[in-house]
């Protein structure tokens, strides 16, 4: 990856639906050069796709939580993560260094969907227990 790849990169982060030719005249290439560094970038693997950045709050998703994940016994991530995926309310999911074997982002609209979908997480067959923190406001975000 080259300055300009990582200047395409910026201008697709800035705005992920900006055009070829938007993308082109940012970094000093013509559209059908940006295009091709674009698929490049995306047939490499360094751009994995392309997304909205959702408002929760827009969608009425006002209740977020951060949620310490404890198993029973050893196991591996590819089986968490099969246990996790069912559970919509569950928006991001990593194993993590500590006491905990994951940790949870979940997002609900009240408490009472919270609490309904950390049942559900601690259901697995897997799951000993959770510990969890109710984010009150956001400081920061700089994934938007």
């Amino acid at each position: 990856m080259d300055d300009i790849d990582r200047q395409v990169v910026g201008c697709l982060l800035r705005d992920g639906r900006a055009t070829f030719a938007e993308v082109g005249a940012q970094v000093g290439l013509s559209a059908p050069a940006a295009k091709r560094r674009v698929d490049r970038l995306v047939a490499s693997g360094a751009i994995r796709g392309f997304t909205a950045v959702i408002d929760p709050a827009a969608l009425g998703w006002t209740t977020e939580a951060y949620v310490e994940l404890y198993c029973r016994g050893t196991v591996s991530p590819q089986d968490l993560r099969r246990s996790l995926e069912h559970v919509p309310e569950v928006v991001s999911a990593c194993t993590v260094t500590g006491s905990a074997d994951a940790l949870l982002q979940m997002l609900a609209t009240d408490i009472t969907q919270l609490e309904q979908a950390m049942e559900r997480v601690r259901k697995e067959p897997n799951v000993d227990h959770t510990e969890s923190v109710i984010v009150l406001s956001r400081l920061i975000d700089r994934r938007t």
